[in-house]
């Protein structure tokens, strides 16, 4: 082996390994991340005085919007991801911020949609966002290449993410 391919495998690694710290730091941004968007959230319910719905409860609001959808569809459009959808779904419904009737076609699922009650909690969380998004621009964080850029890297991992699960068995 020469000493020029050694010198090439230990750039390699070098490289592979700078990448692996690089992805790491991603995967811990992006939890971190979610996890301080709730924050965000809490807080601001806390603020407007809505203390009876938490902030996953709130997100989902805003996620379904003005579609009406079954629970299985909120996963499959992204609009939740987490486990425990089905107690989020009673308990929204339970305290008013949703309607949920059977499907006529397939009785054993039941579509969902917002209340008036729901709808106004949406509109919390839209004029939250909205502040963020001026926030963001006005004070220099990102601009639209900036946050197309994220959006595009992120999109591409989600893909390859979801061709690891298709096509891993």
């Amino acid at each position: 082996m020469s000493v020029h391919s050694n010198l090439d495998d230990t750039r390699s690694a070098g490289r592979q390994a700078a990448f692996m710290n690089g992805y790491l730091e991603a995967l811990t941004l992006v939890e971190r991340l979610h996890r301080l968007l709730l924050d965000v959230i809490k807080d601001e319910f806390e603020r407007v005085g809505v203390l009876e719905i938490n902030a996953v409860q709130a997100l989902l609001l805003f996620n379904i919007g003005d579609n009406e959808v079954t629970a299985g569809e909120l996963k499959s459009r992204g609009y939740y991801q987490g486990s425990n959808v089905s107690y989020n779904l009673k308990k929204l419904v339970e305290m008013g911020y949703m309607h949920h009737q059977r499907c006529e076609i397939d009785r054993r699922s039941v579509r969902v949609r917002l209340t008036d009650k729901g709808r106004k909690i949406r509109d919390v969380v839209t004029d939250l966002f909205m502040g963020h998004s001026e926030g963001l621009m006005t004070r220099g964080v990102l601009d639209m290449n900036g946050i197309d850029n994220i959006t595009t890297s992120l999109r591409r991992v989600e893909r390859y993410w979801s061709e690891q699960i298709r096509y891993i068995y």
